[in-house]
This record gives C-alpha cells, sequence and structure tokens, in this order.
C-alpha cells in the first residue's frame, strides 16, 4: 500500500483493518488465541464448568504468554512484568490461570509437543503460582529463569533509541514514515493530539523519563494513526513522535508516545467494588497495582470524546519468543509465567487472604494430575471450541493458495 493509497478518514479504515484483523488471526492457532479475548469468556460461560470464586483483586483479563514479558519502569530497571493491560477489572484470579493455561497449550501444540506435556506444563503452572502465596513473592526458583526469558532480557538491557525507532516505526530520523504500519491523522485528529500534550498530566508523563527537567520544552514532530495488535485492530491508536528538552535530535531527547483507545473490557468484574467507570482510568489503574513498573509510565486522557490512555514506548519492552519450546523448556516456561502472574495477585493480598486462596487451589487434585481438576477440564474444552472456531475461522478468513 503506497502512501498515496492510504485511508485518510477514519470511516475509510475500518474495513482494511477488520480485513487485516481476521488475517493475522488465521495464521496460527496460537494467534487465534490472542486476537479472541472475548469468545474466550463467551466459550468459559458456555462450558458450564465449576471454577472457583478467587478473591477479588485487579487481574489482566487476557493473560496469555505474549502479555508477559520484560518492562521498563521511569529508571530504566527492567523486570519481567505484565506488558498489556487493556482488559483489566478487579475480577477472579482464576480467569487469568485459565486464560494463561490456554495460552500455554496452544503454544505447545504449535511447538508439536505431545499431549501429556500440555498436563505437564499445567502442574507446573500451578507450582509456580502457589510458591507466590506462600509469601515469598518470588525465590530461587522464579529467579532461575528459562532461556527464552534470559536471552530475552539480555536482548532487552542491551536496547536503545535506534533499536526502538527500527523497531516501531522502522526509522531512526525524526519522523514516523507513512506506509503499511502507519496511516496519516486527519486535521482534526492532528489537532487535538497537539491540544492534549499541552497540558500538564501530559507533560510531566513525558518529562517523567530520563531524568528529563519538569520546564524541558517538548516539540510534536510527527504524529500518525498506527496500525498495530491484533485485538487492537480496529481502535483509535495513535503514535506520536515527539522531541524534548535542547538537542532534542539527540537520542536521549526523542521520545515515542503510543496513545490507545480504552474500550469496556471482556473479562467479568467482580460487582460492589471501587473500579473506576472510566475505561481508560480502569487501565491505569489495573497497570499500577498489576505491572508497576508499566503503570509507572501510563496516564488516562481524553481525545476525541473517547478515553485513551498514554505510555511512552522504552527499546526494553519486548516480546518474548515462545514459537519453538522443547518440553522441558516448555515446563520451565509455564512456572516461571504462573510465578510472574502470582506475584502481581499475590501484591494485593494480605496473608489471610493468601493462605486461603493458595487452600483452594491445592483442593480437587487427583492421582494422574497434580492441578486442580476445574484447570484441567476448563482448558481441555476451551481447547475444543477453540480450535473448531479456529478452523472456521481459517475457512472463512484465511488467503487460498491459488487467490
Amino acid at each position: 500500500m503506497s502512501p498515496k493509497n492510504l485511508p485518510t478518514q477514519p470511516d475509510q479504515r475500518q474495513e482494511i483493518l477488520a480485513r487485516r484483523r481476521n488475517h493475522k488471526m488465521a495464521e496460527s492457532a496460537h494467534a487465534y488465541v490472542r486476537g479472541s479475548t472475548v469468545k474466550f469468556y463467551e466459550w468459559l460461560e458456555e462450558s458450564g464448568g465449576r471454577i472457583p470464586d478467587g478473591p477479588p483483586v485487579w487481574i489482566c483479563g487476557d493473560c496469555h504468554v505474549g502479555n508477559l514479558g520484560p518492562v521498563a519502569n521511569a529508571k530504566g530497571r527492567i523486570g519481567i512484568q505484565i506488558r498489556d493491560v487493556d482488559q483489566t477489572v478487579i475480577g477472579n484470579p482464576a480467569h487469568d490461570l485459565i486464560r494463561l493455561g490456554l495460552s500455554l497449550a496452544t503454544a505447545a501444540r504449535g511447538s508439536d509437543l505431545p499431549g501429556v506435556t500440555t498436563a505437564l506444563m499445567l502442574e507446573q503452572m500451578i507450582e509456580g503460582y502457589m510458591m507466590t502465596l506462600d509469601g515469598e513473592l518470588g525465590g530461587d526458583a522464579v529467579r532461575k529463569k528459562p532461556s527464552v526469558v534470559r536471552v530475552g532480557m539480555r536482548e532487552a538491557i542491551g536496547r536503545t533509541w535506534k533499536h526502538l525507532a527500527r523497531d516501531r516505526i522502522k526509522d531512526i530520523r525524526p519522523s514516523i514514515p507513512l506506509g503499511k504500519r502507519f496511516w496519516p491523522l486527519t486535521d482534526d485528529e492532528r489537532a487535538e493530539v497537539e491540544e492534549l500534550f499541552r497540558k500538564d498530566q501530559v507533560r510531566r508523563l513525558v518529562t517523567a523519563l530520563h531524568s528529563r527537567d519538569d520546564n524541558d520544552w517538548i516539540e510534536l514532530l510527527d504524529a500518525a494513526y498506527w496500525v498495530k495488535g491484533c485485538s487492537s485492530l480496529g481502535r483509535l491508536r495513535i503514535a506520536v513522535l515527539l522531541g524534548v528538552g535542547e538537542g532534542h535530535y539527540d537520542e536521549g531527547g526523542l521520545s515515542l508516545i503510543d496513545i490507545k483507545e480504552a474500550v469496556q473490557a471482556a473479562a467479568p468484574r467482580v460487582s460492589r467494588t471501587g473500579m473506576p467507570r472510566d475505561n481508560a482510568e480502569r487501565v491505569v489503574a489495573g497497570a499500577e497495582n498489576l505491572s508497576p513498573h508499566l503503570g509507572d509510565r501510563m496516564r488516562p486522557a481524553r481525545l476525541l470524546d473517547r478515553a485513551v490512555f498514554l505510555r511512552e514506548l522504552l527499546p526494553q519492552d519486548i516480546k518474548l519468543d515462545f514459537d519453538h519450546l522443547t518440553r522441558e523448556e516448555a515446563t520451565h516456561v509455564a512456572f516461571f509465567l504462573a510465578a510472574v502472574v502470582g506475584k502481581a495477585h499475590a501484591r494485593q493480598m494480605d496473608e489471610a487472604t493468601r493462605r486461603s486462596w493458595r487452600g483452594e487451589l491445592a483442593r480437587n487434585r487427583t492421582k494422574s494430575l497434580d492441578a486442580p481438576s476445574w484447570l484441567w477440564s476448563s482448558i481441555v474444552d476451551l481447547i475444543v471450541g477453540h480450535e473448531a472456531a479456529y478452523l472456521e475461522h481459517c475457512r472463512r478468513y484465511a488467503e487460498r493458495p491459488d487467490a
């Protein structure tokens, strides 16, 4: 798609975005899992299985393996945390466990691992999660990272602005090149973005990183509609390139801001809680509780009469590669990632609540499976429904070889 043929109006974007999203979800069964959050909760409700009512805490709501990985905070410190909280709500932590289990199961199938590996992964997943409920909130077992995580962490630590620019905008010059990934904004959208960055709360987000001064001058260098993600395709999403302070064309003075529309979460929420009603405020509050590194770099706002949240993208925020796992690696990954999720949940609970929730998870185990029977049956049911829906999706939307 050449720059001359790019959509310039919001109503022109939707048909193209829907087509791209459908094709992307048809690429693999795991891609379909990542893009079908709403369907996940529909399938879960239809399955009729008994899921325990865990203590009400902020949950990710879309806890698949792609949403866990290296995240840097405002001071540059890197940790493995939840890296996407669009679906976050105060809800049942069991939903994050089931979503993660389904994602791990499809990742195992994508790596051509036998079915018994899925059972072992679920056992290790519960083991890693429950360990964080013992009051350790970490420990030597969690610090022994799987090789795929160690590789990702080494890569994250060594990354600079140039890596971020090449990955995100395919250009290290202070501009956003229009094309397949970026489309032009309308005049009204551009004017609204410029007005947004005049507000003090947004300025403070930009100056919070890299020891910038609160009074640093901020210049909007470029902005474009961002065609990114799978589940987010079709929502308002804008990339903004800023220059900050004197000599802002240098690496330290450039800032890439992601503006993303916040919509109603698909994950069920617990009633009568203090969860914000505004969707952008909900997302930021969830991030602050689940993923402090990420929440430290986010702000809610309004743009074009929509709830949006902003975050400055950092070079260290990368996805981990779970496409090719050995059996040993798969079980290690399951343990480690579940411990990351468990730590995010457990930090919101007092000791008595953690002990009670751990006791509930320890129940309903069988001699043949050292994991709760409700977890196993839920994931088996979900895989069956997911496989049928994925094949039907491919029949409708995957490109045929002769097309």
